[in-house]
């Protein structure tokens, strides 16, 4: 596939403590994390899957994995985004979120699109 046909897919998230659901006395700490997914390429591509890597700040690691996001199976052609809200539960008030979207390009080409590291915290836990 050459350079000006292959897919670009940018990713970014942010995050929202939930203290309604949240109980850390039972060491139940909830987020709620927005992700926007944008083709900033020339070419269409599709999500399929995502694999999430969770981690709390004692260190211990949640792996999601699932077809779509959201029940969804998102297209986007060039110069659309798409924007999804979830949330996740860690046993910590500070904790990170990163993965990577298994996508496919209209080529029919797979790839991964990279989420790049957030973080969660309840407030006043980070300065």
């Amino acid at each position: 596939m050459s350079d000006s046909l292959s897919p670009e897919i940018q990713v970014s998230a942010r995050s929202e403590y939930i203290a309604d659901q949240s109980d850390p006395t039972a060491g139940r700490y909830v987020f709620a994390y927005t992700v926007t997914i944008e083709n900033r390429g020339e070419i269409a591509a599709q999500l399929i899957s995502r694999h999430w890597v969770i981690t709390d700040s004692e260190g211990r690691v949640q792996e999601v994995r699932g077809v779509g996001v959201v029940g969804e199976q998102p297209l986007l052609a060039p110069g659309e985004a798409f924007e999804y809200t979830s949330g996740c539960a860690i046993g910590t008030a500070v904790g990170t979120m990163r993965g990577e979207y298994q996508m496919v390009a209209e080529s029919g080409e797979p790839f991964d699109a990279t989420i790049p590291e957030f973080v969660l915290a309840a407030p006043r836990m980070l300065h």
